[in-house]
């Protein structure tokens, strides 16, 4: 029975053990990195203005993101009829390239090292990796916010909502997933893209307003469980500054983030910018560390979410 809930439970569990314990693969074989190429290979070729870059551009939301989940949908069947034991292996490393926890902790917990050794120059040539921003005058607590802020935004695109989307849809919804994530990283902004990356912008905010106030509500329970944190105060802030951020997903985890934490992440930009929390002290080195447990907490509970969804698809079928 293909995409069965024995199996896919398996799959899941295999992925993570993979991440957490391999990382990611090389680049050459990493399909994230081949959907960027595929995406730079379309785009030069769509009008960037006007009309025609609006409707090139939803046709590239709504093609590239089929195309990919298609042909998942075509290699998870495949694999299927093999054998169940290649599925379970074979779609593990496939569905690990969809999502990474273990690169998040690491480039994060790279970059507190260094800020505990007061190597202000090491941490801005880091911070590319994490966040956007031009990183060349950031002082050391708007390095330390910057990479709050990254971890606690990036707990749904990075790993939740991708499990999501393989609990209700198997392989195929993951890599759709990556593939409208992708898109919006690379086209769904203001400037050359304004017209011709609007669709995959809001097409990454529709299918990830589910899978970001989960994540959100799922970071409050967390801290309630670690120390240092304050559930009732992650709360009120969460729900009172989510609003704040510009993406309407964004701001569910930073906000609670911040709350949880007791402190202020704001970015200075003219249109960009915001001010999440009320602090009740200056943030520090150690708030990366209470993030990244933070992280691993939601990533517990959102694993059980995913098992649970799986197990019922699969009695369903």
């Amino acid at each position: 029975m293909i995409f069965s809930g024995t199996d896919d439970l398996a799959v899941l569990a295999l992925a993570v053990l993979i991440d957490l314990t391999l990382g990611e693969p090389p680049m050459w074989a990493h399909p994230t990195v081949w959907m960027g190429r595929h995406i730079k290979f379309v785009e030069r070729w769509v009008p960037k203005k006007g009309l025609l870059g609006l409707v090139g551009g939803l046709s590239i939301a709504m093609t590239m993101p089929t195309i990919w989940g298609g042909d998942a949908f075509l290699v998870a069947f495949w694999l299927q009829e093999i054998h169940s034991v290649v599925y379970i292996v074979v779609a593990a490393f496939l569905l690990k390239t969809t999502f990474s926890v273990r690169l998040l902790h690491r480039e994060a917990a790279l970059i507190r090292g260094h800020l505990d050794r007061g190597d202000m120059e090491t941490v801005r040539g880091r911070m590319p990796s994490l966040v956007s921003r031009d990183p060349s005058s950031l002082t050391a607590d708007q390095a330390t916010a910057a990479t709050v802020e990254s971890v606690s935004e990036n707990i749904n695109d990075s790993f939740l909502a991708p499990w999501l989307f393989f609990a209700f849809f198997g392989l195929p919804g993951a890599f759709a997933f990556r593939m409208i994530n992708t898109l919006d990283s690379m086209i769904g902004y203001r400037g050359v893209y304004e017209y011709v990356g609007k669709a995959s912008a809001k097409l990454d905010d529709l299918v990830n307003l589910i899978p970001a106030r989960l994540a959100g509500f799922l970071l409050v329970v967390a801290s309630g469980f670690l120390p240092g944190q304050k559930i009732s105060r992650a709360w009120s802030i969460m729900w009172r500054h989510h609003s704040r951020t510009q993406s309407p997903n964004a701001g569910w985890t930073m906000a609670g983030m911040a709350g949880a934490l007791g402190v202020q992440l704001q970015k200075d930009d003219p249109e960009l910018g915001y001010q999440l929390g009320e602090p009740d002290r200056d943030i520090e080195p150690k708030d990366i560390t209470r993030t990244i447990q933070s992280m691993y907490l939601v990533g517990f509970f959102g694993l059980i979410i995913a098992f649970a969804v799986i197990y019922v698809r699969g009695s369903l079928v």
